[in-house]
């Protein structure tokens, strides 16, 4: 099922054929240099409102505002979805599932994005998508198993669209929470907005 957040205010659906993935031309480099440079010449004029409402946005997404500014100039994008790993949150799942209290605070306020969860290969995603709804109330979008080789940064990417695709989420709008230097190069790969590390957007050690 599409994501409510697939797309953005003002948006234009793709036209027919195109998979929403970025260009391939040999021109694409220029034109994102080009984006940043224009991007980063407007940040000394955004008007004063501008900047008071990405600053609330930044709160509804549990960011800090300078994280959050980063990621608009880079990416242009509004964030969509969070994609966190069961280390990143501190899961521990035995007869029932839990959470640090913390974490779980965090995760119940984020608001108008998706929670996107990739779960050990061991366990079963459905389930534990099932357990974190009916126990602590926490609904995430999608789950899925992180990738069976997590030395191969295309694995990692092939996991990653297994859970973005379904719902139609652009990668460069999904924020990835994880704690593991793999997990960063998985972000890369699949071209996400930004890979965090779980201490740095959860304030403390997850875990």
């Amino acid at each position: 099922m599409r994501s409510p957040y697939s797309r953005l205010a003002g948006e234009t659906p793709p036209a027919i054929g195109h998979n929403q993935g970025p260009p391939l031309d040999p021109a694409t480099s220029w034109r994102r240099h080009c984006w940043g440079a224009a991007r980063k010449s407007l940040v000394g004029t955004i008007p004063l409102e501008v900047v008071r409402r990405r600053v609330r946005r930044a709160r509804e997404l549990g960011l800090d505002y300078p994280a959050y500014a980063s990621i608009l100039l880079g990416t242009g994008r509004d964030i969509v979805g969070f994609l966190f790993t069961c280390e990143a949150i501190g899961l521990r799942l035995q007869r029932t599932v839990s959470l640090p209290l913390p974490v779980t605070r965090k995760l119940g306020a984020l608001e108008r994005c998706e929670r996107l969860l990739m779960t050990d290969r061991d366990t079963d995603p459905a389930r534990l998508s099932g357990l974190l709804e009916d126990e602590l109330k926490l609904r995430f979008a999608g789950t899925g198993p992180e990738p069976e080789d997590a030395s191969h940064p295309a694995a990692g990417r092939a996991a990653i669209r297994a859970l973005l695709d379904p719902l139609n989420l652009p990668g460069d709008a999904v924020v990835m929470i994880g704690t593991r230097a793999e997990e960063r190069d998985w972000a890369e790969a699949a071209r996400l907005a930004k890979f965090m590390a779980a201490p740095g957007y959860f304030g403390t050690n997850a875990a």
